[in-house]
């Protein structure tokens, strides 16, 4: 129970961060974006800050034995691109660059009711198709290698 709350607390803490860098605004996302035109660099001191931050606390953190709320520390171990990697960084880029929004302020925007309500409907949307899609590719995978692999049950005629 007590990482539920904390990680409620952190992810309120997270969207009030956004709320109050101005990234829940998707002025902030395209201005950014917007190399040839008026270019607003409060995202990069933004996202500096946090990299900054989540370097220094990372490596103190995990100096620990365990964190507090859980028994291990779950870190990624691949640090392979896989051209799922590539596809869905590219399909968040676009979103990102098209919406104004990424996941974390368009779900801290959602609250005020504004259009991110059509992002995360949008996201959501991709996610339950992503989740449909990857079970029956791997459906299909499994019974295809089921096939190949099974014994024939059938004796060979006698010719």
């Amino acid at each position: 129970m007590k990482a539920h709350i904390t990680a409620f607390f952190a992810g309120a803490l997270f969207a009030a961060g956004l709320t109050v860098a101005g990234m829940t605004q998707p002025s902030k996302v395209i201005g950014f974006l917007d190399f040839a035109g008026k270019w607003d660099p409060s995202l990069a001191f933004v996202m500096g800050g946090a990299i900054l931050v989540n370097a220094v606390l990372f490596r103190v953190f995990t100096k620990r034995e365990k964190p507090l709320f859980d028994n291990a520390f779950h870190v990624p171990q691949r640090k392979d691109i896989t051209p799922q990697l590539v596809l869905g960084s590219a399909i968040f880029g676009a979103g990102w660059g098209l919406g104004g929004y990424c996941p974390g302020p368009g779900l801290a925007s959602m609250a005020g009711g504004s259009s991110a309500i059509v992002f995360v409907a949008s996201m959501a949307a991709g996610m339950v198709g992503y989740s449909v899609w990857e079970r029956s590719s791997a459906k299909s995978t499994s019974s295809s290698a089921s096939t190949k692999s099974a014994p024939s049950t059938s004796s060979p005629r006698p010719a």
